[in-house]
């Protein structure tokens, strides 16, 4: 499908989004950003990469290979949730009051995972404007399906070396990740048939000064992980590659799992984040690997609030949700979905709202209604309404 340009497609885009009900007050009150419980998640998550880059080095240095394999699966796992899920909401900027900490953290991580932040800046800033309304917002483009073939498990358990980008925000397997940043280096993208592709190239013609970020990034990226191979080669010491530039790419598994449920099956074009975006319940670790987005519906509607934050802001408007699935009962619910979507391609979920749900728009305030933190370009950040994002 053809799309209008994003400066043309937008213009009377203006979706007026539902939200649920809380007192002032307490909405300033959970968007205050803490240095301490940034530390604790941004700083423990780190920690958590450090002790399992440590124990892969140690078991590679004792020629523990079972123990190394564990070690390499830990590390993977932990080290998938920086592509995508750290870096988002480091993205936003509501991690650390301390903004140069936000940065800090986010360009660490994205330089470890491959993940290019300027291009996802613009992206998820339309993201979060347009939600799942195809022509503001193709980060996520349903129907997505949720793959469980052999093939495909087995890359996710193991090495995701071969996936090719898709319906979602994202540049695929290692290699595809490789090539198509070294693409984005020399200006380029890849083939705009594949719709990840087509919405990189749609936010680069929107975005100029933000794709010439992008493009000095990705040299960036590329300098700094041939620079890891050189150290490998030179220092013999060939376990660095797998501690610091493919992790990201091995034991993808939970990440996956987790983060396919944000609006996997759900409606487009609706003006109630209740309807295309779905909460689910994690067990509190998996909840601190993912930041706390398993409560998603709620960062939809709030995404200034930070993300140590979100459960206490679910609390206080569960009245008003839909009540989360567990990990378990999302898959199955998608799985579900997707069934039908075979010989029903127009088909969605229509998510329940409890009887005590609301539906009627409240006025609310600027604050409340705009806030994405600070995740948006300056370029971006000035509508041609002329209206502060």
């Amino acid at each position: 499908m053809a799309y209008k340009p994003l400066s043309e497609a937008t213009e009377d885009l203006k979706v007026q989004w539902y939200r649920s009900k809380m007192p002032p007050e307490r909405f300033r009150e959970l968007s205050k950003r803490i240095d301490r419980k940034g530390w604790l998640q941004a700083g423990g998550h780190l920690v958590l990469f450090c002790l399992t880059g440590a124990a892969l080095l140690y078991t590679w240095t004792q020629s523990w290979w079972i123990l190394f394999a564990i070690a390499l699966f830990a590390h993977g796992t932990v080290a998938s949730f920086y592509k995508g899920t750290a870096v988002h909401e480091l993205g936003h900027g509501t991690v650390f009051e301390t903004k140069w900490l936000n940065q800090a953290f986010l360009y660490l991580f994205s330089l470890i995972s491959w993940w290019n932040p300027f291009d996802y800046a613009a992206s998820h800033t339309y993201h979060h404007r347009y939600t799942l309304h195809p022509e503001g917002d193709r980060e996520v483009l349903l129907p997505i399906h949720p793959n469980v073939g052999r093939a495909f498990l087995l890359q996710m358990f193991t090495f995701n070396l071969f996936t090719q980008p898709g319906r979602t925000f994202g540049k695929g397997g290692f290699l595809s990740t490789v090539w198509l940043t070294c693409l984005d280096a020399c200006g380029k993208v890849g083939a705009t048939n594949v719709p990840a592709n087509e919405w990189l190239d749609a936010l680069h013609r929107d975005q100029p000064v933000q794709r010439t970020r992008s493009i000095w990034w990705s040299r960036l990226l590329i300098a700094f992980h041939s620079v890891v191979l050189l150290l490998a080669l030179t220092t013999g010491v060939w376990v660095l590659p797998l501690i610091f530039t493919v992790p990201s790419y091995i034991a993808n598994w939970l990440s996956y799992a987790c983060g396919l449920t944000q609006h996997c099956g759900l409606i487009e074009d609706s003006a109630d984040f209740r309807k295309n975006t779905r909460s689910i319940r994690l067990p509190k670790f998996v909840e601190f690997l993912y930041w706390h987005m398993n409560w998603h519906t709620e960062h939809h509607m709030y995404a200034g609030v930070p993300c140590y934050n979100l459960p206490a802001l679910a609390k206080e408007i569960e009245n008003d949700m839909p009540a989360p699935r567990s990990l378990q009962g999302a898959w199955r619910e998608m799985l579900e979905i997707w069934d039908r979507q075979k010989t029903d391609p127009d088909y969605a979920w229509d998510t329940p709202l409890p009887a005590s749900a609301k539906t009627k728009r409240n006025k609310e305030s600027v604050l409340a209604e705009r806030s994405i933190g600070d995740l948006a370009p300056k370029e971006m950040t000035i509508a041609k309404s002329g209206e502060k994002s």
